[in-house]
This record gives structure tokens, C-alpha cells and sequence, in this order.
């Protein structure tokens, strides 16, 4: 972990000796910051670029937001590990309708795992997994590293997404990396957090298929599917998702994990799905039982009327009507300061942007970041999306030291006013 890191966090408490040091997130670390800088929640002085979920109010053409839950009895009581039966039919016929019509094979509720969160949804499976190499890349979202770091049976291996290419990554180097690195399985998130790169169309359908020839099991994070600017999917709404090329649902190597924080921008209610073979399901409910013990029954239920195809098409649509008009603000303002984007995003609500042209002490990620603070900017620098488990690869200076990531998640007239100090705090330093 980065020396900076480790200090706030020696600084925060006195050891004791039974416990490690345990990192903070690169978005947990940069708040921690913020609140040192004097940031509280709700401060509307601050603009937060670092922010991981997107705004949750009502937007433009979007289905009301839910503002209350009703609680049975029967709420009272644990929820089954694996999830209440009616929300995992819910989730398998939600992908039945709009990703696989007219496809034999179709998932059912034995296909879907709930979870409390996505964290939970990908410990479990990280959990279950076995002594195999799993492929992973860099750059990629920063709570991977601990997640890689915790079990010790299977061995995480970097792949490294070259910036100079705009992190391109063909379907060959796929199959030379799966069978070079005897890879069993590959942890990604598509589209991407941070780089906004999105695998749609006809290369999603080569990485499915590579996975099913070589049993290479594809882990993905689709948490940002709905945010889609590029995709090249057909269907009822362009969507980012392996299941529209999955063949057999409890054959092919595909599980896939989302939920409601991003694509339903209902990040506080921590729920949350895995979407798999029927075997790996098994294994995860298992997981599930001594990690986590389950999600929030009330909360299960209340979602199950949220994956109505109507509501998923409208929710989708203000999404991105919404949030594409934010990305074009925010990736032409940030060109126009000075910040190279190797790859404008086809995904998600982020811009991964390199500062390096940028004067001195802005023109790194940290250095940008303590500027940034400075003017109640709050953004993350890209060395916290450098995946390392375990601290295994040694390194003075990450591969990723000049960039930033940049979120669209904040109403617009937050951005534009921190796009203004943004433009205050370049043109004072040149």
C-alpha cells in the first residue's frame, strides 16, 4: 500500500497487536482526506469527483424514486442466505426478457444468488473459488486488491491494459493470457472503473465463447452495464452484459454480478445479485452463510417491482439521457483544461484522465488531489486503481501515478461549479 496510506491510517489509531493493518479503498482514503480538509456531506461549497455512486434524486424522464418500505411480519425473520425466491425469479426473468428471447436455455431463480451489496456478491464468489491462477487487470477498481489479497487458495495474476493503446485488448492476447498463464478464471469489471472502457457486441460474444472453449471462467462485474455511450448491442436498450451470449446457463463459465446501486441508483439499500450456473450458485450460497448471512428481506421484496421491464426501460433511458449529457461536460471541459483522456469512456460515470501535462505539483494523481482539496474539489488519483494483491509486485512509483479519476455521478450544477474552481485552481498555478 502507498506510503501516504499507511500513515493516515498509523495516525488514526494507536495498533493493537492481534489486528493488520487493513487499506482503505482508494474512495474511502480520498473522503477520509476530504473530511480532514474540512468536507461534510451535503456541504454544497465541495464538488466530488471522487464520487462512487451516482446521484439518487428524481432525473428527467426517470420512474418515481421509492421513499418508503412497508415491513411484514415476516420481515422480522432472516431472509434465506441465497435470497427470497420471488426476487431471484424477479432477476432471471428480468435478463430472459430483454438479453436471451428466443433462446433455449433460459435462468431461472436456481441461477441467481442476492447478496448485501456487490462487495458481498464478489467475496462470496472470490470465497468459493479454488487453488486456480485468476487473470485480473490493471487498471481495475480498487477494492479488487483486497478482495485478491484475503483468500489464499487461488493466485491472482496482473495483466497490464497498455494506455498508449487506450487500453485495448484483443481476443487473441485473451487467448494467449488464458492458456499462457494456465487462467482459470478472469476477474473484470466491463464496462470498466476507472477507464470507461466497455467490451460490447461481437468481442463480448469472443470473450464468452473463449471462456466456454478453454473453461475459463468469466467473473464480471457489470455494475455499470446500464451506462452504456458506445455499446454496440442490439436489443430492447443498449446494455452492456455477457448474458446476452451466455449458450447454456448452467454450462457456460459466466457469472456475472449487479444490482440495484448503480443501474437503479439505489446505492443505500445493498442489494445486490449474482447470475450464474446453477452449481456455482450452490458454492456461493454456502459462501454466503458464513460471510455475510444475507441481505435485507424487506428490501428484497420491495426491489422485486423495480426489475418490471417497464420501469427498467425508463430508469435506463433517463440514465443515460442524464448521464451522457454529464460525460460530454465533463470529457470536454477536462480536455480543454489541459487533462489527456487516452480513452473517452463507453462506460460507467467516469473519465480516467492524465494529468501529466499539467505544471508542477498538479501533475501527478496525489499532487492533483492535495491541490484539488485546496479549492473543495475531492477527486482520486490513479494509483489506487493499481491493483497489487498482497503488495507482491514491487514498485517506487505506480504505473498510474499521473492519472485521475474523475466522476460524473454528482447532479450537473455540482459538476459545473466545480468545474469552474477546477479552472481557478489550473489557472493559478500557471
Amino acid at each position: 500500500m502507498m506510503e501516504e496510506q499507511q500513515a493516515a491510517l498509523a495516525e488514526d489509531v494507536e495498533a493493537v497487536s492481534a489486528f493488520r493493518d487493513v487499506p482503505r479503498t482508494g474512495v474511502i482514503y480520498v473522503m477520509n482526506e476530504a473530511a480532514r480538509a474540512g468536507y461534510r456531506a451535503g456541504d454544497v461549497a465541495w464538488t466530488n469527483f471522487g464520487q462512487g455512486q451516482p446521484e439518487v434524486g428524481p432525473i428527467e424522464g426517470a420512474p418515481p424514486r421509492l421513499t418508503q418500505v412497508d415491513v411484514s411480519e415476516d420481515d422480522h425473520e432472516y431472509a434465506p442466505v441465497v435470497g427470497l425466491m420471488d426476487l431471484r425469479a424477479a432477476v432471471a426473468d428480468h435478463y430472459n426478457r430483454l438479453y436471451r428471447r428466443g433462446m433455449k436455455s433460459q435462468y431461472t431463480a436456481e441461477n441467481v444468488c442476492i447478496s448485501p451489496g456487490g462487495r458481498a456478491g464478489l467475496t462470496r464468489t472470490a470465497a468459493a473459488l479454488g487453488a486456480i491462477n485468476l487473470g485480473h487487470f490493471l487498471p481495475d477498481y480498487t477494492a479488487y486488491e483486497e478482495l485478491l489479497s484475503l483468500f489464499r487458495l487461488f493466485s491472482p495474476i496482473p495483466i497490464l491494459l497498455d494506455p498508449d493503446r487506450g487500453y485495448d485488448f484483443s481476443l487473441e492476447e485473451l487467448r494467449r493470457e488464458v492458456q499462457g498463464r494456465g487462467l482459470s478464471a478472469l476477474l473484470v469489471s466491463n464496462p470498466c472503473n476507472p477507464t470507461g472502457k466497455a467490451v460490447s457486441g461481437e468481442s463480448l460474444r469472443g470473450w464468452v465463447a473463449i471462456a466456454r472453449r478453454y473453461d475459463c471462467t468469466l467473473l464480471l462485474d457489470e455494475f455499470y452495464s446500464h451506462y452504456a455511450w458506445t455499446s454496440t448491442d442490439e436489443g430492447p436498450m443498449p446494455s452492456v452484459t455477457a448474458a446476452r451470449y451466455v449458450e447454456d446457463v448452467d454450462r457456460d463459465p459466466v457469472v456475472i454480478v449487479n444490482g440495484l446501486t448503480k443501474n437503479w441508483r439505489y446505492p443505500g439499500w445493498r442489494i445486490a445479485w449474482t447470475l450464474g450456473p446453477r452449481s456455482v450458485i450452490d458454492r456461493l450460497a454456502s459462501a454466503g452463510s458464513f460471510l455475510d448471512g444475507g441481505a435485507c428481506r424487506p428490501l428484497q421484496r420491495a426491489a422485486i417491482p423495480l426489475l418490471e421491464t417497464d420501469h427498467v426501460l425508463a430508469e435506463t433511458r433517463a440514465i443515460q439521457q442524464t448521464f451522457r449529457r454529464k460525460r460530454d461536460l465533463l470529457l470536454n471541459r477536462l480536455t480543454a483544461m489541459g487533462v489527456r483522456v487516452e480513452r473517452p469512456p463507453e462506460g460507467t460515470f467516469y473519465v480516467w484522465g492524465n494529468v501529466g501535462g499539467l505544471p508542477e505539483p498538479i501533475s501527478t494523481g496525489m499532487g492533483f488531489f492535495r491541490e484539488a482539496l485546496n479549492h473543495q474539489i475531492i477527486c482520486v488519483p490513479g494509483q489506487f486503481f493499481d491493483v497489487n494483491p498482497g503488495q507482491r509486485r514491487q514498485r517506487a512509483v505506480s504505473r498510474f501515478d499521473q492519472h485521475v479519476r474523475f466522476s460524473f455521478g454528482p447532479a450537473e450544477e455540482t459538476l459545473v461549479s466545480g468545474l469552474e474552481r477546477m479552472e481557478a485552481m489550473l489557472a493559478a498555478q500557471r
